[in-house]
């Protein structure tokens, strides 16, 4: 039973109860500005649109496309937000915080703004405006980013002349909505670009054609546009688009070597990394890509705020990049344009390389046809008879003199296999000279069966045979592999069997021999290498018997009056063909250049590799 006192108990602890309730629910409705500024702060962090929305009071109808946008407009990588003060009065509160952006390229981007809170029915929400983006957001805003590259670097010949000019260009194209006399209007593009006629009907014939298509016609110089102007810019129909473009000294000028500058590829900005962006301009393909970076410097960057009607356009934070840099290379126009007159008209895949004799740097190098790989730096053949440079030297280090008696049999039978000279040709007794100026290979297999099975492998490392070279584009040096066997011995004597070597790798051969010592090719000015000597005897006795070569033995095609030049003829052959097909070869030396020139399946050095080598002395 309840007595009365018990009654006035529970109703004081009713009392008391209700009381406590009250204050919570009191000091609760205190902290909610807290509570709720915290909770859209921590949506947007999260990408939350939608809880974000549901916070917020006044918010536009695009709420979310507005927020989405945000991260990408500033190229961020993260962001994260920090309530600080928070400070209400009655139904209205204010809540301070900072904002910070890591973006690419730019580092931290922190500001600090706040946000308006108002309590309707006892719940605080956010009352948006564009200020709680950033202080200088409006309703039209952006965020933008923009990146300005400097003017691309130059590659430069060894004695610092540009190769390479970014050219204002002006692409001239039709907008076939806008012509009004198609007749008149390609005459103008025939008598004053000298666009051919048929080319545009192509193009505004063209099936599914739509009016506001722009259709390329002519690319121009910007002083040739300049000029012409007044006559073809009035012309209904035509339209103009401003671009650079990277110029050689001619459109194939060493094309291979110094590459190619083009829109960035996904593997490529994969590769490049930061500040790259897709659209941008960088090199592809040859010394443009290997020296990327410094060619093309670094960008400036900005973030701004902006509004299409040009009313907002503030810098919110920016930096001023790095200016491109100018890269030496050691080629030679003029070693160039005769490398590549050499080659003019030559129907067969084909190479030729220049190198400095004193320093090894390449002056020249040229590759056809233009469209394929760069056989002259990549391309990897027997060298056939022009290795037997590299094996005289072995000789002549071994003891073997020039005037050393020597037989040139029309075969030779080793391990079981038959090897013969060139036609049959025998020279019977006779001396090395002999040998060496008319490429016997039989006399050359039977001196080299007298050295030690190291000797060749030794001789061959003398003028870099098995040796990595640092260089800046793909390239394949010379490799000699131990022979197994006496055959392959004999094969190998003769830049036969397993021998492999690059025209690149070869022209520095005929370097060594006529510098005294071997050293590595360079492709970038300002690279040292270590040079291997060669015996000052023997190289003198080489420089001896490549001249013979030309004067009296199988390279006399090669010669050019006035000039001195020493070489070696190569046929080397490939294949399972019987008889075997052969590329043709000649590597040889003229006042401070060597060279190798390689036709592939051409036939015979001597009659089609050593009139080619005639025309480059020409020109060098």
């Amino acid at each position: 039973m309840v007595t009365a006192t018990k009654k006035v108990l529970i109703a004081l602890v009713v009392l008391v109860i209700a009381g406590a309730g009250g204050g919570y629910y009191y000091l609760q409705n205190r902290e909610k500005p807290d509570t709720a500024a915290r909770a859209y702060l921590q949506a947007w962090e999260k990408g939350d649109y939608a809880r974000m929305n549901a916070l917020a009071l006044s918010a536009p109808a695009k709420f979310a496309e507005v927020y989405e946008g945000i991260p990408d407009d500033m190229d961020a990588t993260e962001y994260s937000f920090e309530l600080g003060e928070v400070t209400s009065e009655g139904d209205s509160a204010v809540a301070k915080f900072e904002a910070n952006w890591v973006l690419k390229g730019l580092g931290n981007f922190r500001y600090d703004t706040a946000l308006d809170l108002e309590r309707k029915e006892g719940k605080w929400q956010v009352v948006w405006s564009p200020e709680s983006v950033h202080p200088d957001f409006s309703v039209n805003s952006t965020f933008e980013r923009t990146l300005t590259w400097p003017q691309r670097g130059q590659l430069q010949t060894f004695d610092g002349k540009p190769i390479t000019e970014e050219r204002g260009m002006v692409v001239v194209g039709i907008e076939p909505r806008r012509v009004k006399d198609r007749a008149a209007m390609t005459q103008v593009l025939v008598d004053n670009l000298q666009v051919d006629r048929a080319k545009i009907n192509a193009q505004l014939d063209q099936p599914g054609l739509r009016g506001d298509w722009f259709l390329p016609v002519a690319e121009i110089p910007a002083e040739r546009y300049e000029s012409v102007k007044p006559i073809i810019y009035p012309v209904p129909g035509l339209v103009f688009q401003n671009k650079q473009q990277r110029l050689t000294p001619t459109p194939e000028f060493a094309r291979h070597i110094i590459g190619t500058v083009g829109e960035v590829t996904a593997e490529g900005l994969e590769k490049l990394g930061e500040p790259y962006r897709a659209g941008d301009q960088v090199g592809r393909t040859g010394l443009e890509s290997a020296f990327e970076k410094q060619l093309a410097g670094k960008p400036a960057m900005e973030l701004r705020i902006t509004t299409p009607d040009g009313s907002n356009n503030k810098v919110l934070l920016s930096n001023e990049g790095e200016p491109a840099q100018n890269v030496k290379t050691t080629l030679s126009v003029p070693a160039q344009n005769a490398a590549e007159t050499a080659l003019a008209g030559v129907k067969q895949p084909a190479a030729i390389v220049v190198v400095d004799i004193a320093t090894s740097e390449v002056r020249a190098a040229v590759s056809r046809p233009i469209n394929e790989f760069n056989r002259a730096f990549g391309g990897r053949y027997p060298p056939g008879s022009s290795f037997k440079v590299v094996t005289a030297a072995t000789l002549l280090s071994s003891g073997v003199a020039p005037g050393q008696g020597a037989s040139c049999p029309a075969t030779i039978n080793v391990g079981g296999r038959s090897f013969r000279n060139f036609e049959g040709e025998a020279l019977g007794q006779t001396d090395f000279r002999q040998i060496f100026i008319h490429s016997c290979n039989t006399g050359f297999i039977d001196l080299t069966s007298r050295l030690d099975d190291g000797k060749m492998v030794e001789g061959a490392g003398a003028f870099g045979f098995n040796k990595d070279y640092d260089f800046p584009l793909n390239a394949a040096g010379g490799s000699y592999p131990e022979p197994k066997d006496a055959t392959e011995k004999a094969a190998s004597a003769i830049g036969q069997g397993r021998v492999l070597a690059s025209p690149l790798h070869m022209a520095t051969v005929a370097g060594a021999a006529a510098g005294g010592g071997w050293q590595a090719p360079k492709l970038a000015a300002g690279e040292a290498s270590e040079k291997l000597p060669i015996d000052a005897a023997v190289a003198e006795s080489l420089r001896s018997l490549m001249s013979a070569v030309v004067a009296e033995g199988t390279g006399t095609r090669a010669q050019v009056p006035g000039k001195q030049i020493g070489g070696k003829t190569g046929t080397a052959e490939f294949g399972n063909d019987r008889p075997p097909k052969t590329h043709a070869w000649f590597i040889g030396f003229s006042g401070e250049y060597a060279f190798a020139v390689l036709v592939e399946g051409g036939g015979v050095g001597g009659q089609v590799a050593a009139p080619i080598a005639a025309k480059l002395v020409v020109g060098l």
